[in-house]
C-alpha cells in the first residue's frame, strides 16, 4: 500500500508592488530548504512589479514556479496552505478573509511605512505573524498556525474600526 503524499503548498503574494527583497529572500536556498523541511511541495510567488526574477526550481519533492499578475489572487489563496505577505492591506484582509495562515513581511525600505502598524495591530489581536526579510527563517522554524485566531468575516465596520485603531485614531 503506497503512503499518501502530502502537498503543501505556500503561496508568496507582493500585491501590485515591488519588493524584490523578499522575492529574493522566498526564492533563496535556506528559504526553499526551510520550507522543504516544513513539508511544503510547492512556492507559487506573484512577484507584482519588481526587477528580481526567481530561478523556477522544479525538483521530484518541491517546485517553485513566479508570475507578475493575475486579474485575482483568490483561488492562490484558496490554494495555499501558508501565505507569506507584503504588509499591503489588501493582501493582508484578503488572506485573513480567506481563512489562512498569514506571515507578513515587512518592507523596511518604506518610509513612513503604515503598513507596519497595520502589521503589528493584527499581530497583536493574534491574526497573523510578521517578520522582516532577514528573520523569516528564523519565524518558518517557531510558526504554529494553530496558535492564530480567525479574523472575523462579512463586517466591513470591523476593518474600518481596526484601521482607525491602528492609526492611532481610536482607541
Amino acid at each position: 500500500m503506497a503512503a499518501e503524499y502530502n502537498h503543501k503548498v505556500a503561496f508568496v503574494t507582493v500585491g501590485t508592488t515591488s519588493f524584490d527583497a523578499l522575492i529574493e529572500t522566498v526564492s533563496s536556498l535556506p528559504i526553499i530548504s526551510q520550507l522543504e523541511r516544513l513539508g511544503y511541495t510547492k512556492a507559487v510567488l506573484q512577484i507584482g512589479r519588481g526587477n528580481f526574477e526567481p530561478e523556477e526550481v522544479s525538483r521530484t519533492n518541491f517546485t517553485l514556479k513566479y508570475y507578475r499578475y493575475k486579474n485575482s489572487i483568490a483561488d492562490d489563496i484558496k490554494d495555499a496552505d501558508l501565505v507569506i505577505s507584503h504588509a499591503g492591506a489588501g493582501s493582508v484582509m484578503e488572506t485573513l478573509e480567506g481563512g489562512k495562515p498569514l506571515i507578513v513581511v515587512i518592507n523596511e525600505q518604506l518610509m513612513g511605512n503604515h503598513q507596519i502598524e497595520l502589521a503589528y495591530q493584527l499581530y497583536k489581536d493574534d491574526h497573523l505573524q510578521y517578520c522582516t526579510c532577514s528573520t523569516l527563517e528564523d519565524t518558518l522554524k517557531v510558526f504554529d498556525a494553530s496558535q492564530l485566531k480567525p479574523y472575523p468575516k462579512g463586517k466591513p465596520e470591523n476593518f474600518a474600526s481596526f484601521l482607525d485603531k491602528a492609526m492611532g485614531l481610536s482607541r
